[in-house]
C-alpha cells in the first residue's frame, strides 16, 4: 500500500464539510495529482504529498466525503505504479481516509505534445498575452499537430478514465475538472454521460478574443463548445469571466449570453459562468510555518540578510515579469547608491518547464543576475542571492523574513504568493503588487501597487515599501491579512459547491445533494 510520507492538514477545528450522502462523493481532474512519486532503492515506490492549494482544500474536503483524484501520470514512477496498480489506482489514505488517486498513463510522446507543446507552448502564452513567443512562421501546423496527436487524445484518456469512475446515473459523483490541459474533457464525457453533473475551474487568466487569432479558429471553436459542456465553469477574476463571454460570442455566433447572471446557453445546454478567486489556508500555512524544518530554513537564510530584505517567489516563467523586477531593483541601487550593502534581495525561483522559450528566459534571468551581482556588488555583499528550486519549505521561510514582497507578473491567474506571503511573514512587510496579477482586486487596498512593466514605477514602489514607517507597515499588514482570510481556501470551494448544487436544480439533468460548509465554534 503506498502512502504520503505526509501528514494531512491539521483538524483546526474552525472548518468543516458537511456533504450528503457521504457514499456519492467528488471526481477531481488535473493534470498533475496530489501525490508525488519517485522510485527508491531496488525500484520500491515512494509517495509524498504535493505541494499547492488544490491539494490542502481536497485534503480538508476528503476528510469528510469520499473523493477519487484522476491526474496524469507525469514522470517514470508515475507511469510504473500506472502499469503496476489495477486500473493505475491506489489508495491515497493521507489525504482522506477514501481518497483514491487514477493515474492516466498516455504514451510518452503523446503526453509531450499535449503538455510541452499544446498547453504550456501555446495555451498558456496565448492565455498570458505573450504574442513574441509564438511568433514562428509554423505556429498552426504545430498547433495542428499537436491538438491532433496530443491535446485530444490525452483529453478522451481523462474523459474515459473519470467515466470509468462516475458511471452514467443521476447518483453519479460530481465531477471538478482544473485547468487549461482539460478543455476537452466535459465535452467528451457529455458525449456519453449526458447527466453527471460536471464544474471546471480555470486557473490561469482567459484573455480577450483577439488574443486567440494565432490558433486555427477549429481549435478555438472546440476549446469554448468544451467548456460550454460543463454546467459550472469557474475563473480567477471578474475580468476573466467578460473575456470568456466575449470570446464565447465571437466564436460561437450561436450560443445566447445572458452578461447579467453569467449565464450562456448552446443549443438545450445552459452553463454558468462565476468568478472565484483562489485562496490559501491560512491555518495549515501557519502550521507549516512553524514547522522544524522551516524553521531550519529561516535560520540559514537570516544569515544573507542585511538591514531590509527583498523578495521574490516565482516559476522562471516569461509571464512572472522576473526580468523586470530585477532590473527595476538595479534602477534603485544606480539612484541610491546609499542602500548598497543595506538591502538584500533573496529571489526564489523554481525551474523552468521544459521548452526552448522557457530556457531560454532563465538564461537570461541568471545573466540579467550576475550582471547586477557585478555591477553593484563589493566584498562581503551581494545584491541577489539566486535560488533555483522548487523547494516550497524554504519559500516559506523567505516569506517570514521579507520587509517587501515583489509580485510583479505581467499577467496572472492569481498570483496566490502574494497571499501567502503575509499570511505567514514576521516582520509586517509590505507588498508591492502588479495590477497584472489576478489578486491585485482584492489587495490592491493594503499594497503598494505597479503597473507591470514600468520598471521605473516598480523601482520607485521598492524605495516606498522600504522606507515606509512602522506603523504604516503594521496597518498594512494587518489589512492584508483579514483581507485573506475573508475568503480562504476553504471559502473558494464552498462557493463552487453551493453555485453547483444551485445548477442543478435548475437543470434536468444531473442532481447533487445538500452541499453545505459550516463553520464550528
Amino acid at each position: 500500500m503506498l502512502t504520503s510520507d505526509n501528514k494531512p492538514a491539521a483538524e483546526t477545528g474552525e472548518s468543516r464539510l458537511d456533504i450528503a450522502p457521504r457514499e456519492r462523493g467528488l471526481v477531481v481532474a488535473s493534470n498533475r495529482g496530489p501525490l508525488a512519486f519517485s522510485l527508491g532503492e531496488s525500484g520500491r515506490l515512494e509517495a509524498r504529498r504535493s505541494s499547492g492549494g488544490l491539494v490542502t482544500t481536497l485534503s480538508a474536503v476528503a476528510r469528510h466525503v469520499k473523493v477519487t483524484w484522476v491526474a496524469s501520470a507525469v514522470g517514470e514512477a508515475d507511469r510504473v505504479l500506472a502499469q503496476r496498480s489495477p486500473r493505475g489506482k491506489v489508495r491515497a489514505p493521507g489525504l482522506g481516509p477514501d481518497t483514491r488517486l487514477r493515474l492516466v498513463a498516455p504514451p510518452v510522446e503523446q503526453y509531450d505534445l499535449h503538455y510541452n507543446v499544446f498547453a504550456n507552448s501555446l495555451l498558456w502564452f496565448v492565455q498570458h498575452n505573450l504574442p513574441d513567443l509564438l511568433s514562428q512562421s509554423d505556429l498552426a501546423e504545430l498547433a495542428i499537430t499537436a491538438w491532433r496527436d496530443g491535446y485530444q487524445p490525452v483529453n478522451r484518456a481523462f474523459a474515459e478514465a473519470i467515466l470509468a469512475e462516475v458511471g452514467r446515473g443521476d447518483t453519479a459523483p460530481a465531477v471538478l475538472l482544473h485547468d487549461y490541459h482539460l478543455y476537452l474533457v466535459a465535452g467528451f464525457i457529455r458525449e456519453r454521460a449526458p447527466a453527471v453533473l460536471l464544474r471546471q475551474f480555470v486557473h490561469i487568466p482567459w484573455p480577450a478574443p483577439d488574443s486567440w487569432r494565432v490558433l486555427p479558429d477549429s481549435i478555438v471553436h472546440d476549446i469554448c463548445r468544451g467548456l460550454l459542456a460543463n454546467d459550472l465553469v469557474g475563473f480567477q477574476t471578474e475580468r476573466d469571466v467578460a473575456a470568456f463571454l466575449a470570446t464565447c460570442a465571437a466564436v460561437l455566433p450561436e450560443t445566447r449570453l445572458d452578461h447579467g447572471a453569467g449565464v450562456v446557453r448552446l443549443g438545450s445546454r445552459r452553463t454558468v459562468v462565476r468568478a472565484y478567486p483562489c485562496s490559501v489556508d491560512g491555518a495549515a500555512l501557519r502550521e507549516l510555518s512553524d514547522s522544524p524544518v522551516v524553521l531550519q530554513h529561516e535560520r540559514r537564510l537570516r544569515l544573507f540578510c542585511v538591514e531590509k530584505t527583498i523578495v521574490r517567489v516565482d516559476r522562471l516563467d516569461p509571464s512572472k515579469n522576473v526580468l523586470s523586477g530585477f532590473r527595476a531593483y538595479a534602477s534603485l541601487l544606480e539612484r541610491r547608491p546609499d542602500l548598497r550593502g543595506r538591502v538584500k534581495f533573496l529571489a526564489f525561483l523554481a525551474p523552468a518547464r521544459a521548452g526552448f522559450a522557457y530556457q531560454r528566459y532563465a538564461r537570461r534571468v541568471v545573466d540579467l543576475v550576475a550582471s547586477i551581482n557585478a555591477t553593484h556588488g563589493y566584498d562581503g555583499w551581494r545584491p541577489i542571492e539566486l535560488f533555483l528550486e522548487d523547494d516550497y519549505p524554504r519559500a516559506i521561510a523567505a516569506l517570514r523574513l521579507y520587509d517587501v514582497l515583489l509580485v510583479n507578473p505581467s499577467l496572472s491567474g492569481m498570483s496566490l504568493v502574494a497571499k501567502e506571503g503575509p499570511i505567514v511573514n514576521q516582520r509586517d512587510g509590505v507588498l508591492v503588487l502588479s495590477d497584472g496579477a489576478g489578486s491585485f482586486d482584492e489587495l490592491s487596498h493594503a499594497a503598494v501597487g505597479v503597473a507591470p512593466h514600468d520598471a521605473e514605477a516598480v523601482s520607485r514602489a521598492l524605495e516606498e515599501a522600504l522606507a515606509m514607517p512602522e506603523f504604516e507597515r503594521e496597518v498594512l499588514a494587518l489589512a492584508l491579512r483579514r483581507a485573506i482570510e475573508r475568503n480562504d481556501a476553504l471559502d473558494w470551494l464552498r462557493a463552487q459547491l453551493r453555485d453547483l448544487a444551485v445548477v442543478a436544480r435548475a437543470t434536468p439533468v444531473g442532481r447533487l445533494p445538500r452541499l453545505t460548509l459550516t463553520r464550528s465554534a
